[in-house]
């Protein structure tokens, strides 16, 4: 397993502990969109690093 694989699941899993242990929903709602958010960040950036020049 690569580490962007590793590190999409490391997300998956904080997310999963999230939901189930924070009970103020709009708490769980900004974990959950941080979460998210460094998600995509990891997916763009290893796009970035992949394809250095913007070829696809």
């Amino acid at each position: 397993m690569n580490r962007f694989a590793m590190a999409l699941a490391a997300y998956v899993v904080l997310a999963v502990l999230a939901w189930t242990t924070i009970s103020d929903g709009k708490l769980r709602l900004a974990t959950l969109l941080v979460l998210a958010l460094f998600a995509v960040k990891t997916i763009v950036r290893r796009r970035d690093v992949m394809h250095p020049d913007g070829e696809k």
